[in-house]
């Protein structure tokens, strides 16, 4: 069975989703404050046993014109990092505009802005998830 976690990585907080156990549906799971790589590296690998994760898709900020710029380099070598120390498939994927489509949709529901701010990674997390695993399912 495939289980998979969705990663939105910045430089203060890591959003992350994690799929249900059919891998149809994306469920935002927490927002984890950075501290340090080897302190960020033992949390996921919490996440990861306590879920039975066996694929991670991590989102990898593009510009609009599709070139990777300073962050979406600093993404990738995160990602690097998380590959030579975890036992998951690691799967890079565009997440344009998916901070920005999830704080669009809080701002549909009227959330306020202290609690956007504390949700927004995880949700991003699980827009850059669900759009994996649908190009997945087609």
């Amino acid at each position: 069975m495939i289980r998979y976690m969705g990663l939105d990585v910045g430089d203060r907080t890591i959003g992350v989703a994690v799929s249900d156990l059919l891998g149809l549906t994306a469920q935002s799971l927490k927002t984890i404050k950075r501290a340090s790589l080897d302190k960020d590296l033992e949390e996921l690998k919490s996440i990861i046993e306590e879920k039975s994760v066996t694929v991670l898709v991590i989102g990898i900020p593009k510009n609009m014109n599709g070139s990777i710029g300073s962050q979406g380099e600093k993404v990738i070598g995160f990602s690097n990092y998380l590959k030579k120390r975890l036992k998951v498939e690691i799967v890079h994927w565009d997440e344009r505009l998916t901070s920005k489509f999830a704080d669009n949709l809080m701002l549909e529901g009227d959330v306020k802005r202290k609690k956007r701010k504390e949700k927004i990674d995880m949700m991003a997390a699980q827009n850059i998830l669900q759009s994996y695993m649908d190009s997945k399912n087609i």
